[in-house]
């Protein structure tokens, strides 16, 4: 993969390439992002986008990124690239947040 700093404050970039052992459409991954965006242990921190955004919509994004559906590519079937947006900051603070009312609810009493 490859991390593109955008030139703005705290938005930031990552282009993510997997190769898969399944022969898989472009449909298949985005179905599967976007429900794991709406439900289970991702829901909150990873996002799903189809509309037509820019790095400056993601600024003071929560989540921890958010995926580019619009950029999704197959190539033959099994090597697939996402784009996966997030804020440097507000991102990794929400995250902080939440490890920290985790310990404190196990070991402070």
């Amino acid at each position: 993969g490859l991390a593109i700093r955008v030139p703005i404050l705290n938005g930031s970039l990552t282009d993510c390439v997997f190769e898969v052992e399944k022969s898989v459409t472009k449909e298949e991954v985005n179905a599967a992002l976007e429900k794991a965006s709406k439900e289970g242990s991702l829901k909150g921190i990873l996002g799903y986008e189809t509309k037509p955004l820019v790095s400056t919509d993601y600024t003071n994004e929560t989540r921890s990124s958010v995926i580019d559906a619009l950029s999704t590519q197959v190539i033959d079937g099994t090597m697939v690239k996402i784009y996966a947006w997030y804020d440097n900051e507000s991102g990794y603070s929400k995250r902080m947040a939440e490890l920290c009312n985790i310990v404190a609810a196990k070991y402070i009493a």
